[in-house]
């Protein structure tokens, strides 16, 4: 099975249709990214044990991470487990029989889990925790702690009529600052469907199958590939990024904020751990502070929000 995925050519490889069926189900439709520059091509290996290693189950354990000798290790248990070498260019997903009846941890801790490393490390790009939403090929990076509302900001987005990127994980090419995604799904909490308007989107979303986080957090996840908005068909120039901040305001004009061009480095250190730890990130985060950035405060409905995001992207188009 071929992908273009991340502006990288992913070639998965099984003898089983299972874990295929899973690939297909992340990737399958997914808007075929393309980055300057070579398009390397990159492989993953899927293959299934036998089951008997979860028994009696609520959830898999959670993934254990090493590295050592030039590869990186995401193990569950025996069973279980990623390796992944960016300088092969290659990914090995083992899954048991067992871990079958946990797809979205399989797809979203093992399998996505590869795919994102090996973007990251063979393409030089540069690993968020984002979301992001855009407009004729220009987009905004939403940044903030979880639960400050990123999700919801990106799908009033795409409800709004915006280009959606992601609502979770962004990767960067620092050169030209575009900025790709494996548009796919986004995860809504029930909660969140009071401030969906449209009977239409309600029910999209309401009928998607709940997947359980880590923390215990239930959310829809719902498939944003099934025509319900407009997904980004290339990678998004950034052209701004803002801080969501959970403080809310009733003032309009009060929503948008500049942050400081002084604060700017600590605070993406702050709210990007990982990233800041990985090659690239001083140039990216350079580049922010040259860009500006604002803090983006709560209004009384998302479609408020929206509205913000939309006027800034419409300043920085005209610079």
């Amino acid at each position: 099975m071929h992908k273009q995925l991340l502006g990288g050519r992913f070639h998965f490889e099984s003898t089983s249709q299972a874990l295929l069926d899973l690939v297909e189900a992340a990737y399958g439709d997914v808007p075929p990214h393309r980055l300057p520059f070579l398009t390397p091509e990159l492989h993953v290996q899927l293959r299934l044990v036998p089951g008997g290693h979860l028994p009696n189950a609520m959830e898999p354990p959670p993934v254990q991470m090493q590295s050592g000798m030039d590869l990186l290790f995401g193990v569950i248990n025996a069973a279980n487990y990623v390796v992944i070498s960016p300088r092969q260019r290659q990914a090995l997903v083992v899954a048991s029989e067992d871990m079958l009846a946990f797809p979205y941890h399989l797809r979203y801790e093992l399998i996505e889990f590869a795919v994102f490393v090996l973007a990251a490390r063979c393409l030089g790009l540069v690993p968020l925790h984002a979301a992001c939403v855009g407009r004729e090929g220009r987009g905004v990076l939403l940044l903030g702690d979880s639960g400050a509302g990123k999700t919801t900001l990106a799908l009033h987005g795409l409800l709004e009529g915006m280009e959606f990127l992601s609502e979770d994980a962004v990767f960067v090419q620092t050169e030209s600052m575009l900025a790709t995604a494996v548009t796919n799904y986004v995860h809504v909490k029930n909660d969140a469907l009071r401030f969906v308007d449209d009977a239409k989107a309600q029910r999209w979303i309401s009928e998607s199958p709940v997947i359980r986080r880590r923390s215990g957090v239930e959310k829809f996840e719902a498939d944003v590939r099934s025509g319900h908005g407009r997904l980004a068909k290339a990678p998004l120039k950034l052209v701004g990024a803002v801080f969501v901040s959970s403080e809310m305001t009733d003032d309009p004009d009060a929503l948008l904020r500049p942050v400081p061009k002084g604060d700017i480095a600590a605070r993406l250190d702050a709210d990007q751990a990982y990233a800041a730890g990985q090659a690239g990130w001083l140039p990216f985060q350079q580049k922010l502070v040259q860009m500006g950035m604002h803090e983006l405060r709560r209004g009384g409905h998302p479609r408020a929000s929206v509205e913000a995001l939309s006027d800034l992207l419409d300043r920085r188009m005209r610079l």
